[in-house]
């Protein structure tokens, strides 16, 4: 059983398909499947169900898949520390982050860790925070910058920055001329609001639930400036990181007294490597970089 084998393997077992895999891995499909079949005929069992449309795991390739992800994570170690101890940083870091970050500006951050150390390839993932979370347990992001509250006790979690909700809305509604509200008066208001799973979708949902508040979010958007704009314009409107009130917008920002605090996080398999210790000591030490607004 080789190396590159495993690798495939887990390739095609995270894509479902085969196309993809070998677009993913940089081989020709043809090759790929050759160093699967041989892989079969090694452990003889089939490792996937091929159909015309998708692949699927049988249950010899569900067993295989948790150990070969466990090999392949123990050799990347291998390398890290290898690298480590030879005072070097190469191969690559897969980073992944929500927008808007507060308590870390990620350009600048990868910026200047990339002027440090350019042997090391950067990959850069932006999606919902759930997703990232995922991404990390499977083994295909080092690091992943979050909203807190999608992280399971299996990852490693760090608190980078916690702020308060505030209530964004449309400068002629009367909340706007307001110091202050609380969230049950909210209720019978449109909201505009990221989709699940993204920045503090699901923070708000249940915020509004503890307050009694029912509510219909009539626009759904996946990056803040639409919603800022969406709210701006009178379309609903939204509890947003206080932070989003430095940019530039009609929307109006109003306090909330029993606002719920939105947490900033990283988060990291168990077992870090050389280049995600890096970068985390970078962020969790400050290092001069300027903080996200």
């Amino acid at each position: 059983m080789e190396l590159r084998q495993l690798e495939y393997f887990v390739a095609v077992a995270e894509e479902c398909h085969f196309t993809r895999a070998a677009r993913r891995m940089h081989v020709a499909q043809s090759g790929l499947s050759a160093s699967i079949r041989a892989l079969e005929v090694e452990l003889g069992a089939p490792l996937f169900v091929r159909s015309t449309r998708q692949v699927e795991l049988t249950q010899a390739g569900r067993a295989l898949l948790a150990e070969a992800r466990r090999a392949l994570g123990t050799i990347d170690a291998a390398r890290d520390a290898v690298a480590a101890v030879q005072g070097l940083l190469r191969g690559e870091l897969s980073v992944g982050g929500v927008q808007c970050l507060h308590g870390v500006h990620l350009p600048a951050v990868l910026a200047r860790f990339h002027e440090l150390h350019p042997g090391v390839e950067l990959r850069l993932r932006q999606a919902g925070s759930g997703e990232l979370v995922e991404l990390v347990r499977a083994g295909r992001l080092d690091v992943a910058f979050v909203t807190a509250g999608h992280v399971a006790d299996d990852l490693k979690v760090s608190t980078l920055s916690t702020e308060p909700l505030v209530l964004a809305c449309a400068p002629e509604l009367p909340f706007a001329e307001r110091e202050s509200v609380q969230l049950a008066e909210l209720a019978g208001q449109p909201f505009v609001d990221f989709n699940p799973d993204w920045g503090t979708r699901d923070q708000v949902d249940r915020a509004l639930a503890t307050a009694g508040v029912d509510r219909r979010v009539a626009v759904e958007v996946n990056d803040v400036h639409s919603l800022l704009d969406f709210v701006g314009f009178g379309l609903g409107v939204a509890l947003v990181p206080r932070s989003f009130a430095a940019k530039k917008t009609r929307a109006r920002f109003v306090e909330v007294v029993d606002a719920p605090v939105a947490e900033t996080a990283v988060v990291t398999p168990s077992a870090v490597g050389a280049a995600a210790s890096v970068l985390l000591d970078m962020v969790l030490d400050g290092d001069g970089l300027p903080v996200a607004g």
